[in-house]
């Protein structure tokens, strides 16, 4: 079976440097608010966090969260894990600048599991707010860090599935056996 790995064009980079979504600003207690506010008005079948940051937020605020991907790492430096306990926990390795073969299977498992689900990535978790997006129902909120900003909330629908796989179709392959 053959391995297919996406790897990030320098082009995209700077591409994917933008918000995908909605972005929320302000001090971590007024981001987390306007979250929790939005959580509450939208009632999304499944909340995904990305990021360690904003997954602690959303934890120590006990919003109602069903994935969080994180890789103990902010703005690339190690950090201390988080305390969190998960019903399931999933691991990933995804270096940096990739989305792995693996990682569609491994976030989809997460996203049809019951409970809180935690997905321990080794490497690096930042594209996989695209595979999260395009693997989850329609009417959920993926919800990731933007640094320096705030937090990006996606609202799943058939348009923002088009957009992250046009994303993903732009990316080079690389196929192994």
């Amino acid at each position: 079976m053959k391995k297919i790995t996406h790897i990030l064009t320098p082009e995209l980079r700077n591409e994917l440097k933008h918000p995908l979504g909605l972005l929320i600003s302000g001090s971590s207690k007024e981001v987390i608010c306007k979250l929790e506010e939005m959580v509450n008005s939208i009632k999304p079948k499944k909340i995904i966090s990305v990021g360690d940051v904003v997954s602690r937020s959303m934890l120590e605020r006990k919003l109602p969260l069903n994935v969080f991907i994180i890789d103990n790492k902010s703005m690339r430096k190690n950090i201390e894990p988080l305390p969190f306990k998960a019903d399931k926990t999933l691991k990933l390795v995804n270096p940096a600048g990739t989305i792995m073969k693996e990682a569609w299977q491994i976030i989809d498992e997460a996203i049809n599991s019951e409970g809180l689900v935690k997905v321990m990535v080794d490497g690096e978790e930042d594209l996989l707010t695209i595979v999260a997006v395009l693997l989850a129902p329609e009417n959920s909120i993926v919800v990731y860090g933007q640094p320096d900003k705030g937090v990006v909330v996606i609202n799943v629908t058939k348009e923002i599935k088009r957009k992250m796989y046009k994303i993903v179709s732009r990316m080079r392959y690389k196929s192994e056996d």
